[in-house]
This record gives structure tokens, C-alpha cells and sequence, in this order.
């Protein structure tokens, strides 16, 4: 990474957890609907970046999360796990242009990019709502969770996404 990348991203880190926290953090529709956009972060690291960096700054990403939120560690369980299975969705979402490293998030087809933001969302959101609730006798109130925040989630990162793309 060169200076520049370096810090934009850990401009991205501030910005995304002091959104979190500050505002989205207080936002919870119905109950149960909670948007969590700090996943931003590990959707657009660069995907040819060192991956023990990533699983490391997800893990700060999580456990800053869980400290304002006072949550125990369930926001850092769930962006390792998300962080270590990022190149498995990756090949999933962009095939044969991933093992070629040609992803560019904003240059991909549009149906490859809601793939990869979905997976990535869902399993983030299923793995966060199983920890916190953590019984099989609330598995419908864990998927419901995990289906209505994770569309609200990708929603607000689409936008996001919309919003701060560049221009070509």
C-alpha cells in the first residue's frame, strides 16, 4: 500500500465506526431492523491488499464497535469471520476475474457487485445475530434480524457506495 492508500483507508476506519456509533448505533426500526454500515469497510479493501491486515483491522473495526456498543465481542466475531472468508465470496461473486485480479468494485457488472455486498452483508448480519441472541429456540427472531437488517444495511451501502463513487 502506498501513502496515500494508507490513508484513505484509515480515513474510511474512522469515519465508518464514528458513523456506526454515533448515529447508526441509535437507529433500530421495529425491534429488530439495526443498520450496520461499518461493513463498508471490509467490503472495499482492496482486494489485492494484504489479507492479514484486513482480518486484523476488521478485527479493531469489530471490537471498536463493541466497545461503544457494549456488545461483548460479537461485532469483532463477526468481521474476522467475514474478513477470512472474503476471497472464498470474492471467487464466488467475480469467477475467473478475481483469480485474475481484474476486480475493480465500481467497474464490475451490476449484478456481481449486489452479489458480493448481499453475501457478505448476510453472513456478517447471520453470524452477529446468532452470537448476540445465541438460542435455537429464537432462530425465526435470528433470521428475521438477519433478513430485514441486511436489507436495510445493503440498502444504506449502495447508497453510500452511489454517493462516494468516483467518476470516470
Amino acid at each position: 500500500m502506498q501513502n496515500s492508500e494508507i490513508l484513505i483507508t484509515i480515513l474510511r476506519f474512522i469515519t465508518l465506526v464514528l458513523l456506526q456509533v454515533l448515529i447508526l448505533n441509535h437507529i433500530n426500526f421495529l425491534g429488530y431492523i439495526n443498520p450496520y454500515v461499518y461493513v463498508l469497510f471490509i467490503l472495499i479493501f482492496p482486494i489485492n491488499g494484504n489479507k492479514g491486515l484486513l482480518i486484523f483491522l476488521s478485527f479493531l473495526l469489530g471490537i471498536t464497535v463493541d466497545i461503544f456498543g457494549d456488545s461483548g465481542g460479537v461485532h469483532a466475531a463477526a468481521c474476522v469471520f467475514i474478513a477470512y472468508i472474503r476471497p472464498l465470496i470474492l471467487k464466488f461473486s467475480f469467477g475467473v476475474s478475481y483469480e485474475y485480479n481484474m476486480v475493480k468494485l465500481n467497474k464490475v457488472p451490476p449484478t456481481e457487485r449486489l452479489v458480493y455486498i448481499i453475501a457478505i452483508v448476510m453472513i456478517h448480519h447471520f453470524i452477529l445475530f446468532s452470537l448476540e441472541i445465541f438460542s435455537f429456540s429464537h432462530i425465526l427472531l435470528i433470521l428475521k434480524s438477519t433478513l430485514f437488517s441486511g436489507i436495510f444495511s445493503t440498502v444504506l451501502i449502495l447508497c453510500a457506495l452511489l454517493l462516494f463513487s468516483r467518476k470516470s
